[in-house]
C-alpha cells in the first residue's frame, strides 16, 4: 500500500491554504525521534498530522515553510550518513522526499537558520501552530526567540483556523483510507470477542487485538482500553483477570500505513449471555446511541446529538428506578452527568481525536466557548456538522463509585438521583458502544463494515467462541 497521495494532493492542499492565510510565512516543525531511555532506542515514529497533511512525508528530523510573500516552499532535512545507512538502510534523499510531495526546494537543516532570520529582518509575520513536542518549542525559541511557556499565547489563530477549515473536511480519497481503518478496527473487536474468555488477563486479550493490527500493515491508533472495570473512561491498566460474569469493555482503533485512524468501541459479557441487568443496561445504551445518530444532520449543531443521547439515558434510568423529575431540568443542571460524565463523540481523521492538538475550541466549537458544566465540558464537538466531517458517536453509561459518593455526601442533585437504587449498582462497571459516521448531504453515513454490535449479535459470538 502506498504511504503517501499524488503529488498534486499535496501541492493543492498547499495552495488552498495560502489562499486561506493570504500573507506571511508558515513554519511547520514536523516530528522527531523520541527516545524512551537512550537516544538510539526511541518509540514508534509518528509524524506530526499537520506536517503529514501538508507535505505526507513520514520521516523523522524535517521542518517545511511556506514562504506566501516570496512564493517559496522549501524542506529542510539532512539525509543520511554511512552510519545511518548502515544500521537502518538506505532512504530517500531530501530532495527526493521534497519531490515526492511538489516541493521543488530542498535544504539542509543548518540553513533554516538564516532562511528564518532573513524573514525576520523584512519584518514577515511567521505562523505557526500550537506545539506540543518539548522540542519543537526548544526549537521554536532558538529560531525566533519565542519562549515555550509563550508559545500557548503567541501560535498564529489564523493558520489554525485556516488548517482546521481544510482538514475537518474529509475527500474521497481520505474517505477510503478512513474506510479501510475503520473496516481494520471492526476485525480487532471481533478477534476480541471470540478471544476474551473466563481465567485469562487483560492483557493477552490486548495483545490480540493489537496482534489483528500490526497484521493489517499498521498500527494501533491510540492505546488500546481493554478492562473489566469499563467505569473508568480511559483505562489503559491490564492487569486483572477476566472472570465469568464481568463485563469486558473495550475500546481500539487501527491506524493505517497513511496513519489515518479507526475508533470503536465495544462491551461484551464474559458469558454465553448479558444477565438481565446487563441486558437492561446494555439495551437503553443502545438506544441512546441511536437517538444521537438519529438527530444528525448537515447544518445541525452535534451538541444535539449529545443532548439526545443524554434525555434517552435518563429517561431510560427513570424507567428503571435510578433517576426521577423532569429530564430537561436534569440535563440542564447536569444530573445525568452521575452516569454519562464524558461526551457523545468527537471528530476523526489523520489523528484519531482529529486536530486535538490545534485546540478544541475551534476544532470542535468554530471559536465558541466550552461549557464547563462537570460532563458537558468533555463533550468535544459541538458544531454545526458539514458533508465531508468524519466523527464517531459513542454514547454510555457508568457508574463510577467514586463519583456516586462524592456527589451523595454533598447533597447533589437529589431531586432527580434515586441514591438507593444507584447504589446497588456500585460494582457494576460500565458501558459502551462506538461507532464511526461520515456526514454526506443526505444524511450520517456509517463508516467502514458494520460491527457488531446488537444484544443477538453479540450473544451469537459469545455463545459460539466464549
Amino acid at each position: 500500500m502506498n504511504t503517501m497521495f499524488s503529488k498534486s494532493t499535496y501541492v493543492n492542499r498547499r495552495k488552498v491554504l495560502k489562499e486561506k492565510l493570504g500573507k506571511g510565512l508558515i513554519l511547520f516543525l514536523g516530528n522527531d525521534e523520541s527516545p524512551m531511555n537512550y537516544t538510539d532506542n526511541t518509540y514508534h515514529f509518528r509524524q506530526d498530522s499537520t506536517f503529514l497533511y501538508y507535505f505526507g512525508i513520514q520521516h523523522p528530523g524535517l521542518i517545511a515553510i511556506i514562504d506566501i510573500d516570496n512564493d517559496k516552499e522549501i524542506i529542510f532535512g539532512d539525509d543520511f550518513t554511512i552510519d545511518d545507512i548502515v544500521f537502518m538502510g538506505p532512504k530517500p534523499k531530501i530532495f527526493e522526499r521534497a519531490e515526492q510531495c511538489g516541493v521543488k526546494t530542498a535544504m539542509k537543516t543548518a540553513d533554516l537558520e538564516k532562511v528564518i532570520g532573513d524573514a525576520v529582518a523584512q519584518k514577515q509575520h511567521i505562523h505557526f501552530l500550537p506545539l506540543y513536542r518539548p522540542e519543537n518549542k526548544i526549537k521554536l525559541q532558538d529560531l525566533i526567540g519565542i519562549r515555550p511557556a509563550e508559545v500557548k499565547m503567541k501560535y498564529s489563530v489564523d493558520l489554525v483556523k485556516a488548517v482546521v477549515s481544510q482538514r475537518e473536511v474529509k475527500t474521497d480519497e481520505e474517505i477510503r483510507q478512513l474506510t479501510q481503518a475503520v473496516d481494520i478496527s471492526v476485525d480487532m473487536h471481533v478477534a476480541a470477542m471470540k478471544f476474551a474468555k473466563p481465567g485469562m488477563t487483560e492483557v493477552q486479550v490486548a495483545a490480540e487485538i493489537h496482534r489483528i493490527a500490526l497484521a493489517a500493515g499498521g498500527n494501533i491508533s491510540f492505546p488500546i482500553i481493554a478492562t473489566i472495570n469499563g467505569q473508568t473512561l480511559h483505562n489503559h491498566y491490564h492487569g486483572n483477570t477476566i472472570k465469568e460474569g464481568d463485563l469486558f469493555l473495550i475500546d481500539a482503533g487501527f491506524e493505517n500505513e497513511m496513519m489515518y485512524a479507526g475508533d470503536l468501541s465495544s462491551t461484551i459479557p464474559i458469558a454465553k449471555k448479558f444477565t438481565v441487568e446487563q441486558k437492561e443496561i446494555y439495551q437503553l445504551t443502545l438506544d441512546a446511541h441511536r437517538a444521537a445518530v438519529y438527530s444528525l444532520g448537515v447544518g445541525i449543531p452535534f451538541r444535539n446529538a449529545h443532548l439526545a443521547a443524554c434525555k434517552t439515558i435518563f429517561d431510560g434510568l427513570k424507567t428503571m428506578g435510578f433517576t426521577k423529575g423532569n429530564t430537561n431540568d436534569a440535563i440542564e443542571v447536569g444530573a445525568h452527568a452521575l452516569f454519562f460524565p464524558c461526551g457523545t463523540g468527537h471528530m476523526m481523521g489523520l489523528d484519531v481525536h482529529d486536530m486535538e492538538d490545534l485546540g478544541e475550541v475551534w476544532v470542535g466549537y468554530d471559536g465558541q466557548p466550552k461549557s464547563m458544566q462537570f460532563g458537558l465540558k468533555s463533550l468535544r464537538l459541538a458544531k454545526r456538522l458539514q458533508t465531508g466531517h468524519v466523527f464517531t458517536i459513542e454514547p454510555g453509561i457508568y457508574f463510577i463509585p467514586e463519583l456516586m459518593d462524592l456527589w451523595r455526601s454533598q447533597n447533589k442533585f437529589n431531586d432527580f438521583i434515586i441514591w438507593e437504587k444507584v447504589n446497588e449498582y456500585r460494582d457494576f462497571g460500565g458501558i459502551r458502544n462506538e461507532e464511526d459516521y461520515l456526514m454526506t448531504e443526505s444524511g450520517a453515513k456509517l463508516l467502514g463494515k458494520q460491527k457488531p454490535m446488537t444484544i443477538e449479535e453479540i450473544e451469537a459470538i459469545r455463545l459460539e467462541f466464549g
